[in-house]
């Protein structure tokens, strides 16, 4: 990614806030165990940001009275420890990538002596007396063990009362939700891996054999491609694929079992999400046919569905009637509520940088998102689960399908995994 594009990020977010400092980590990895870590996992906010991927960094955004400064805190070069883990990133390396100033590159060493210096209750004569400080503070769940921004919010209050905390989480998630040209073509990198992947497991099918298995060759693609799951992978065989978030992966999927694959990877930390369900043996049963028919016009006619202007509970309502019309059409259920029984989660959701991206669900869908198609039925008494999901970017006056290459149609299948 450009340096320009992530220069521009940040003028966008300060044109946003009030006078302030402006708080970003980049996130450590935490411990497992002994003397292990558990693997680094760069702050999407801080990333999106800075186009920067190395743990214990910081970005610090002033805007003042009559001035605007851009500050990025790194880690010392480490002679030593160079030996045993390597280099760290120099400045220059992190001024080409991030687009700040080489001369605004320090060390972690000075971060609190340079904020005080902002924060301080005399004024500032180019940025005045600044009494508000902006930190991720994205917590999921109040018991959730504090990310750096929560505790950093703690030695601001502590030290500096004067200074009012907010959020920008909430900013920058609106503006993480519309995709630029560049985050589109991660994302279509990200989807062309994963159709590679979903081929090598079709290839590698037949009947006995284990999730774990099929699992391995899609990693495999993924290794030999220098990238990594964006989530854990769902390889769920039988009575397994109606489990909607079964991640253990490992029974054997039997002769005339359908094999239900939820996987995803990553470029330049932008995710793909795509299911697909396919025959181990290669060839649909009649009933295994009827029930995947149905969810495959679920997942046509909602692609075709979106457009800008359409809520999500359309979105998520529209999808949900032609399973149930499905269903009812072969005798499945007898009454529109039953649909309960066999379809239990919404129709998509936002995908970037994170699976489950950032978004505003109370608001309509607009143009320059992508989201997720994924309408399935799971029919646990029949042991058949079945989902099919799409990438879709939203257009000015539409939609195109990101994922569109990656084969759906039973003859399509079929024919694939005949040779």
């Amino acid at each position: 990614m450009q340096p320009e594009i992530v220069s521009r990020r940040r003028k966008r977010y300060l044109a946003q806030v009030e006078k302030s400092v402006t708080v970003l980590f980049a996130g450590s990895a935490p411990h497992r165990t002994g003397d292990q870590k558990y693997p680094f996992e760069i702050n999407r906010n801080f990333f999106y940001l800075t186009n920067l991927d190395q743990e214990n960094m910081v970005l610090v955004m002033i805007k003042g009275k009559a001035a605007i400064r851009e500050m990025l805190f790194i880690e010392e070069p480490d002679p030593v420890m160079a030996l045993w883990v390597g280099d760290v990133m120099s400045k220059e390396e992190a001024s080409q990538k991030s687009g700040i100033a080489v001369e605004d590159i320090l060390y972690l060493k000075d971060l609190n002596k340079i904020l005080s210096s902002y924060l301080q209750v005399s004024r500032n004569a180019l940025y005045g007396e600044i009494t508000n400080c902006y930190l991720d503070l994205e917590r999921r769940q109040m018991d959730d063990v504090p990310l750096d921004g929560n505790r950093f919010a703690y030695k601001i209050r502590d030290n500096y009362p004067h200074v009012n905390i907010h959020t920008c989480y909430n900013i920058l998630a609106n503006m993480r939700l519309y995709k630029d040209k560049s985050e589109v073509e991660e994302i279509s990198k990200a989807i062309a891996i994963t159709n590679k992947a979903i081929l090598k497991m079709m290839d590698e099918s037949h009947a006995d054999i284990y999730e774990y298995e099929l699992e391995s060759h899609f990693d495999q693609v993924l290794k030999a491609n220098n990238t990594t799951v964006s989530f854990k992978s769902i390889a769920a065989g039988g009575k397994n694929a109606t489990i909607l978030h079964y991640e253990d992966n490992n029974c054997l999927i039997k002769d005339n079992e359908l094999a239900l694959f939820d996987v995803g990877c990553l470029s330049n930390h932008y995710a793909s999400d795509i299911t697909r369900t396919f025959p181990v043996n290669g060839k649909f049963t009649p009933r295994q046919k009827e029930i995947y028919e149905i969810v495959l016009e679920a997942n046509k006619k909602s692609i075709e569905f979106l457009k800008p202007g359409v809520t999500w509970q359309e979105f998520h309502e529209y999808g949900k009637k032609i399973l149930t019309d499905g269903l009812l059409r072969i005798g499945k259920i007898k009454d529109p509520k039953e649909i309960g029984k066999y379809y239990y989660h919404s129709l998509g959701h936002s995908l970037g940088l994170d699976v489950h991206d950032v978004g505003h669900l109370e608001e309509p869908i607009r143009e320059g998102i992508v989201v997720t198609v994924e309408p399935g039925l799971y029919l646990a008494d029949e042991k058949i689960g079945i989902r099919i999901e799409d990438d879709i970017l939203i257009t000015e006056d539409g939609r195109i399908n990101l994922s569109k290459d990656i084969i759906k149609e039973v003859s399509d299948i079929e024919k694939y995994m005949s040779k």
